[in-house]
Formats: structure tokens, sequence, C-alpha cells
């Protein structure tokens, strides 16, 4: 066989494994755009991030998170944010036995520690018949829908503040839907 018939035959040495590699490489130190582009890029970036943020706390469907999409999922926000719960006042509440521990009085911190530790327990006993009731009408209501993790979902934001909830509250108090 001619090289010249076998075109798989090469007209030149085979090249030292330095060389082959140093042809492959990439300069990865050097920038990929211009300084402007990148700037472009984290401008782009940043409203895209923003425009998302907007979305998610609007309650657009598709910018939700998976743990919050669902008519089910939307349905237990809307129960949730409709009414008043203990749970949503525990943060201020543990921030003003924190001012009381602070009087020298120790009646009045045994008295603050003591409705602190009453307003947990009432908070979470009042959360377990909430999830179960929460389970239990999404069942009734979204007979297609899983209802794994639902009533923790709405006993979660049952203890958020109102203005802190994610995505936004799209109901008032008191309002049915």
């Amino acid at each position: 066989m001619t090289e010249d018939t076998n075109s798989g035959k090469k007209n030149r040495p085979t090249p030292k494994r330095k060389e082959a590699e140093a042809s492959r490489k990439i300069n990865a130190l050097a920038p990929a755009t211009t300084k402007e582009g990148r700037k472009r890029q984290k401008e782009l970036a940043r409203e895209n991030r923003a425009q998302a943020r907007v979305a998610f706390m609007r309650g657009d469907e598709n910018a939700l998170p998976s743990r919050d999409r669902g008519p089910a999922k939307r349905w237990v926000r809307n129960y949730i944010d409709s009414r008043r719960t203990v749970g949503e006042y525990f943060m201020p509440l543990i921030f003003g036995v924190l001012v009381l521990t602070v009087i020298p009085n120790k009646f009045v911190q045994l008295l603050a520690i003591f409705a602190m530790y009453a307003v947990m327990l009432y908070t979470f006993v009042s959360g377990f018949f909430m999830t179960r009731k929460i389970r239990k009408e999404v069942e009734a209501r979204f007979p297609n829908e899983p209802t794994k993790g639902v009533g923790m979902y709405g006993f979660l934001r049952s203890t958020q503040m109102r203005r802190m909830r994610a995505p936004a509250p799209q109901v008032k108090r008191g309002d049915s839907f």
C-alpha cells in the first residue's frame, strides 16, 4: 500500500505528548468576552433575577419552585393567609420576652418565659390539628393531587409573619376563596 491510496496515513511524524496537550489546551485565563460584554451580562442576569423574584412573589405558577406549585398548594396558601394564627406572632413575642427578661424583677422574667412556652405549646398543638384539617380538606377538594406534605406546608407558612411570607399572600384576612 502506498500513502496515496490509504488516507489514514500521515505525512508527518507523531507529535510529542507535550505538543499535543499544548495544542488542545484553551487559555482559561483569557476573558471570553470584553469588559463591557461581562458588564452587560451581569446587568441582564440581575434584571432576569429581579423579574423572576417579582413573578415568584406574585404567585405565578411557572415562577414557583416545585414545593409551591399546584392548585392544592395554592389553596393551602390562601387558607392560611385568610386567617390569623398565633404562630405568626411568635417572633415578635420572643422579642418581647427578651426585653422583659432584662427587667431585674424575677416575677416578670418568669412570667415572660412562661408566656413564651405557653404560646409555643399552643402553636404546636393548634398546628397539629390544623395540619390534619388541611390534609383532609385537600383530599376532598383535590382528589388527584398528592397530599404528602401539604399539612406541614400550611403549618410552616402559618408560623411566618404575614409580611415575610413568600409567595406573598393573595387574599386578605377574613376573605373567603
